[in-house]
């Protein structure tokens, strides 16, 4: 399978919203407001850029969603590029397309400046925890994170 990758494109806007449903089910009006701030350029707190991976028929089989963050967990720099969304289509697994996408995020963040690159990942998703590591990244701890309302 040959892919290659590149920046999103408002015509991807659909197959992106569909795959970011897969990726985060159960919040599709906010993933489309968030499409849609993103392609308006009024995206604040990021994704600072989204990048597409195809295969050879042109068909968008998965994406990064990369921001820069001026912290991040286990890192020294105070310019981050970070992960913030990860997907590949199931049927596109284990032919090198995270691999491809995480290559593109890296240059681009290389190209903003960053000399770390850092992500998450839910800690019972075993799936994404090896992935994240055969792409070189390393555990660097385990945090809960709580909210409470204040009105």
């Amino acid at each position: 399978m040959w892919l290659s990758t590149r920046p999103i494109e408002h015509a991807d806007a659909p197959v992106w919203l569909a795959q970011r449903c897969a990726l985060w089910p159960g919040d599709e009006a906010g993933h489309r407001a968030e499409i849609d701030r993103f392609f308006a350029g009024d995206f604040p707190r990021g994704p600072w850029t989204v990048l597409v991976a195809e295969d050879t028929t042109h068909a968008v089989v998965g994406f990064v969603e990369v921001s820069i963050r001026p912290v991040a967990e286990g890192c020294v720099t105070h310019r981050v590029a970070y992960i913030e969304g990860w997907f590949v289509r199931p049927d596109a697994r284990g032919h090198g397309v995270g691999r491809a996408l995480i290559d593109a995020a890296a240059a681009w963040g290389t190209a903003q400046g960053c000399a770390e690159m850092a992500s998450d990942a839910d800690p019972a998703n075993d799936a994404s925890c090896a992935a994240h590591r055969a792409m070189g990244f390393e555990d660097v701890g385990l945090v809960r994170c709580f909210r409470r309302d204040l009105g």
